[in-house]
């Protein structure tokens, strides 16, 4: 790849793509990570960790919310209990982010992509304990933000992989193995990639 295309891949937006932690990113929050993008452009970008997850449960933070009365009155309908609750990123870590298939729609969801949306009102959380929501959900506590240029020169350091998002890893259940499948979109096993780091 020649220079001015490499400039040219880091000018093109990112949203709906995933970013992918190479060895290299070692320190937390971000080692061993997939982010799922969901706003790239010359202001900067947002996105949400999808593989680590928060010691907090959906039914647990549902009640202490308020969207349930208590724990023991919980009743969530098969797709609500499997609405995984991760580590978004470390900024704003109170307050909650749900990505989700694009079948639901209220005055606050904002488009991603075709395929994804992205609400961060308890709206969706009481459609979900209903059973009205969408058909499939994951939930961040916190996102992961980047200044203008900020992430263009992370990723021009090596401290990224990129790729197309595969909606089966964003809402997976899954979340130890969601690093190792990300890469296996690449074509990469994770041993070869440490390989290759120890001998850069």
């Amino acid at each position: 790849m020649s220079e001015d295309e490499f400039d040219d891949a880091l000018t093109t937006s990112l949203e709906g793509h995933f970013l992918i932690a190479m060895p290299g990113v070692d320190g937390e929050p971000f080692a061993r990570t997939v982010v799922y993008l969901c706003a790239h452009s010359p202001n900067g970008a947002m996105g949400f960790i999808i593989n680590k997850a928060q010691p907090t449960s959906f039914a647990e933070l549902l009640t202490q919310l308020g969207v349930v009365s208590s724990a023991s009155d919980i009743r969530l309908p098969q797709r609500g209990s499997e609405v995984s609750v991760c580590m978004g990123g470390p900024v704003e870590q109170g307050r909650g982010f749900v990505l989700h298939s694009a079948d639901y729609e209220s005055e606050s969801t904002v488009i991603v992509d075709k395929d994804i949306s992205l609400t961060p009102t308890t709206d969706i959380l009481r459609a979900l304990s209903q059973g009205i929501g969408p058909k499939t959900a994951i939930m961040a506590l916190g996102y992961s933000g980047w200044a203008p240029g900020q992430l263009e020169t992370e990723i021009a350091q090596n401290g990224w992989l990129t790729c197309k998002a595969d909606l089966s890893i964003v809402f997976g259940n899954d979340l130890d193995r969601k690093y190792d499948r990300a890469l296996a979109l690449l074509g990469i096993h994770p041993a070869f990639l440490n390989s290759e780091a120890g001998h850069a």
